[in-house]
This record gives structure tokens, sequence and C-alpha cells, in this order.
């Protein structure tokens, strides 16, 4: 069936989405933590969750990484592996928290590669409609999935890949425009993504280096998407997914956050991830965000290198407080 699709809606199998902006996966990023902060300012559009095992989840059906709150809703739960008994039953332990089931076919990273998981799948487009048809039996939610424009340059597969997709039962896929090779190296080649119209009748979203409204805007009329997926983009402005849908559907570009703003983020990100894991692991976890948040400053390295360091709280704090400071007076 044909995408429905307007400046306010969006329909996937039995769902409609109010958005046309969403969240992408990232793995050991899009935690429940983030996900809830992010909601805070976009209550429309759908959140994807990190990518979770299936195998991991069968056997631990009540780990955190699938954890939820109030207002999650719309989301999709992202789950990754290449056995489809599992991946059917991870899906249905799933169902009565998701929106939505999205089966990762994308990721490129060696360890998920090189256990048949994530863009291997590519390679391997029979045992991909085997995992898409035993999961779309399980659940009676839409299911999705997410995949590159193919291993590498020479074998870029991803139109006829996403048709196989949609015959297996997909309700929707969402493209990266690089492959596998370039992991996330290089420019994301939107125009690639055009390709696909007329070719499925499944929406699609579009994914890679989208992180600003505007360039939300020009990938969606480049790639002739019928959304977009922004991930990456989104660490370090929790804002974004929000402002962008605002400016998508109303025209309206809200000012991109200060860096008193960003700071005030990061603060309440590292906050809420010290009571989720604990003051340890959750200063440790938050590592890998610092450098989103505090872009583009003077004497950014160093900062960088004290915050990534450090593991006492109020020593944290006293450097974001000088960032602050120095950024106020130069």
């Amino acid at each position: 069936m044909p995408a429905q699709l307007n400046k306010k809606t969006l329909k996937i199998g039995n769902v409609t989405l109010k958005s046309q902006v969403s969240l992408a996966p990232l793995a050991g990023i899009t935690d429940l933590v983030m996900r809830k902060l992010i909601r805070e300012y976009s209550p429309d559009s759908l959140l994807t969750t990190e990518m979770i095992s299936s195998e991991a989840l069968v056997q631990k059906p009540d780990s955190n990484i699938s954890s939820t709150f109030e207002n999650d809703k719309p989301v999709s739960f992202q789950i990754e592996g290449h056995k489809p008994e599992l991946m059917a039953k991870s899906a249905k332990i799933l169902e009565d928290r998701a929106t939505i089931i999205d089966i990762n076919m994308g990721c490129p990273i060696n360890k998920i590669v090189k256990g048949n998981d994530g863009c291997s799948l590519m390679r391997n487009p029979s045992l991909a409609q085997e995992i898409v048809k035993a999961v779309k039996e399980a659940v009676k939610i839409p299911v999705t999935c997410k995949f590159r424009l193919g291993w590498g340059q020479d074998t870029k597969n991803f139109v006829e890949f996403a048709q196989l997709m949609q015959e297996s039962g997909a309700d929707a896929i969402t493209v990266h425009a690089r492959t596998r090779s370039q992991m996330y190296s290089g420019t994301a080649d939107w125009a690639e993504l055009s390709k696909l119209k007329g070719e499925i009748d499944i929406p699609y979203f579009a994914n890679g280096d989208i992180t600003s409204p505007e360039k939300a805007k020009e990938c969606l009329e480049i790639s002739k998407a019928n959304a977009i997926a922004i991930g990456r983009g989104a660490m370090g402005d929790l804002s974004l997914i929000g402002r962008t849908d605002k400016y998508i559907k109303e025209g309206i570009l809200l000012s991109e956050p200060d860096l008193n703003q960003k700071i005030n983020m990061l603060k309440k990100h590292l906050d809420m991830q010290i009571s989720f894991r604990g003051e340890e692991n959750g200063i440790k976890f938050f590592r890998k965000f610092y450098p989103y948040y505090i872009r583009n400053i003077r004497g950014g390295a160093e900062y960088r290198y004290r915050l990534v360091t450090e593991l006492n709280y109020n020593k944290i704090l006293n450097v974001l407080n000088e960032i602050l400071l120095n950024e106020t007076t130069k």
C-alpha cells in the first residue's frame, strides 16, 4: 500500500505517526535517558532504542536496555541478530512496550558483521527475508528494517534489497546513505536514496549527516524520502529533533541552543545517567557525549581531555563552569 503522507502524518502499517522526523538508533547512545530527554523537546517524533541483541534479550527479557518511560511512545525497538526464531521471540517480548519493531541490517562494526548480524545481512538477502517474515508473523505491530546502500561502492544493492524487504512484509525502511565499507566516513549520499522512489510502495526514511533543520529539509528534497532519521546529529543537541519537526511541519526555524543552554543540557543528561546507572558507571558512560556538547569552543581539546578522565562529579561541574566563564569573557 502506498505511503500516506501529508505535512503532519505518516502511515506505517497500522500506525499513524504525527511527525516525519525520527531519532535513529545508536548503539550505546539512544538509551532510555537520551530518549526521555529528547521527548521533552519533541512530543510527536518516533524515537528508536539502541540496538538490542535478540539472543541476550531472550535470555534476559527484563534487561534495562528494554526499559520504557511514561511518554516513550511512539517508540521503535530495534533488534539485532541472524536467527529468525530468536528475532521473532525477542520481537514478541517487546511487542507490548513498542510501537514498531525495527530490524538492524545496517550496523557496520566488525564484531556485529562477523557474527552474521547487522550489515552482513545485505550480503544474505534470503536470510534477511526469513527474519522479516518470522518477526512479522510474531507480532501485530509494524515491522521495519534499517540498512545501508550496500556492502561496498561496487555492491550497492539497496534498491533490490528494499524491494525484497517489502515483499517479506516490512512496513517501512530506513536507509543510511553510506555503504558498510565507508563506516561513518565521507559524506552521506542523499541523491542515491532517490532511486528508491517509485521502486517500493512502503515509506522510506533517509538517514546520515542530518545535523540541522535546514539540512533535514534539503535531505527530504534530494532523497525524495517520506521521512528522515537523525542519529549522531542529536548528540550534543537534544532539541534538534524537535526543532527539525517544527521546521518541517510549520516552516518555523527555532534557534540552535547557545553554549549556556547546551551546558545545562549536558548537566541534566549527566545527572540522569548517574540516577539511572549509579555515579561511577553513569560518569564513565557519559564520556562519549562530552565532545558533542562542547564542540567548536576555544581550547576544546584540553577541556575534553579533562572531562573524559575525570570521575569526580564536582570537579566535572567545575570544568563545565570554567568553560562557560571563558567563553562568555572572550
